[in-house]
């Protein structure tokens, strides 16, 4: 029996799924689970990617325990964090997190050697204040010395995967999250890299996804007991995770919900209009080179990190339902910046209330329910915004990831978008992970085919609503 390895690193866990096919359907088993976290060194917030590796190692040597070693396997995490190599190949530096507040000010910066219309036209990425081209911009302000130092640019993902094979790869998906990316040739923009004053031979040719990488380097067959091929899956979380929206359409829009909300749809040519930019859209890279036409929403961040900070301890389905028996109907912006990476939360959210003449709301479930209120009336936003930017009346909804068994949340959204709105499945970031792998080693004919596989193999739910 074949085997395939999706390994999928969120901001704040990471797992080993395994898939294989069963009489034409899929089937996954969680093979090893792992924590993640940004961690405070010094003045700066980092990942620890010495840990991540160790646990990706861990994971592996799991699958040898089970006698069930995969033939290919591959990498996805988050975007827009890189790592930076010497020409020994030696990480420089630290791992920043995109969380960090190095960033600051780098927008006006950037906004000085080439106008932030110009960027966007060329880009096609929305302007988010962690973009790695504010990080490099700021890791050239205060350590000049690493990018001096510097012969390889890497994405997190392509440095896990170089750390498994020894082999340097730019996967496209990731990079295209970059704002280095040329959104129509979908090649590195070395002007615009030249310009911020960055060294071009440092970033590699870019791979497709269902590229064969290499195979395991002897020193990780050591550690872990078997070999096997690594394949680029869509190295960015979202781009695998909008490979496995089942039943998916041209009038549908997507949502990955999670600790970020990714909502938009998948087109075959780039919009980068005035309006495009005003609005704050993005053009990031799918597979097959469609495009994920999307905004970043700040999601379930917000509520993880209320979580948190409570001193009761309550799962998050505590929270819902305490959120569902409020009367609470406040709704304040949810992707204002003062969200992102707040020292309290809480605190956050009940000065953005009193700001705007609301109550300071204190339990649980009403700081819950502020929450969510937001959450849905900001994907209501997006979806009549995607309307107008596409031409398009979209008629349902596919809410994929963790996010999709949150039933609360759904149900506000089904209510205030008016459609059909599809939830699951769940693991759908490690699903297209797999996917591409599978397409590539010829399970799958395409892409079609896969995702008509994930759809009898795990189906989805109708979200009901009371009205």
């Amino acid at each position: 029996m074949d085997y395939y390895l999706a390994i999928d690193i969120g901001a704040s866990s990471g797992r080993h799924i395994l898939g294989h096919l069963e009489n034409g359907k899929l089937i996954i088993e969680e093979i090893h689970r792992f924590d993640n976290g940004i961690k405070e060194d010094g003045d700066n917030l980092v990942w620890n990617t010495e840990s991540l590796f160790n646990e990706i190692c861990n994971g592996l040597i799991k699958c040898k325990q089970a006698n069930k070693q995969p033939k290919t396997m591959g990498i996805d995490t988050w975007g827009v964090d890189y790592v930076l190599l010497d020409a020994n190949k030696q990480r420089i530096g630290k791992s920043y997190a995109y969380r960090d507040n190095r960033t600051e000010g780098m927008d006006k910066k950037l906004d000085m050697i080439m106008s932030l219309e110009e960027v966007y036209q060329r880009t096609g990425l929305q302007k988010l204040p962690f973009n790695t081209i504010y990080q490099l911009m700021a890791h050239k302000v205060k350590h000049p010395e690493d990018l001096q130092k510097a012969a390889y640019f890497l994405m997190m993902p392509d440095y896990f995967h170089f750390l498994l094979t020894g082999e340097i790869s730019n996967e496209y998906t990731n990079a295209s999250t970059t704002q280095l990316v040329d959104v129509r040739n979908k090649q590195w923009d070395k002007e615009l890299i030249r310009r911020i004053g960055i060294d071009t031979s440092i970033f590699s040719p870019i791979s497709k996804p269902k590229t064969k990488l290499g195979r395991l380097s002897e020193n990780i067959v050591k550690k872990v007991g078997f070999c096997c091929d690594v394949v680029l899956p869509c190295t960015h979380d979202t781009g695998s995770a909008f490979m496995a929206v089942p039943a998916a359409n041209d009038n549908s829009v997507y949502l990955s919900s999670g600790t970020w909300s990714l909502m938009g749809c998948e087109l075959q040519e780039p919009i980068t209009t005035p309006l495009s930019k005003q609005l704050n859209y993005t053009n990031e890279g799918g597979y097959n080179y469609r495009y994920r036409y999307l905004k970043n929403i700040m999601g379930l961040w917000m509520l993880q990190s209320v979580k948190g900070e409570l001193k009761e301890k309550l799962s998050y389905q505590d929270l819902y339902i305490a959120a569902s028996e409020t009367e609470v109907s406040t709704i304040i912006d949810c992707d204002d910046n003062r969200f992102l990476a707040p020292k309290s939360m809480i605190k956050e959210i009940q000065n953005c209330c009193a700001e705007q003449g609301f109550k300071v709301y204190k339990t649980p479930g009403e700081l819950a329910a502020v929450i969510y209120n937001s959450l849905a009336d900001c994907y209501k936003r997006t979806v009549k915004e995607l309307s107008e930017l596409t031409k398009k009346d979209f008629e349902s909804l596919h809410i994929v990831g963790g996010g999709s068994q949150d039933v609360y949340l759904n149900r506000l959204t089904a209510k205030a978008l008016k459609v059909p709105v599809f939830a699951g499945p769940i693991e759908a970031t490690a699903l297209g992970n797999l996917m591409a792998q599978m397409i590539a080693d010829k399970v799958f004919v395409d892409l079609k085919q896969a995702r008509r596989c994930i759809f009898e193999s795990f189906g989805t739910n109708l979200v009901v609503t009371d009205n």
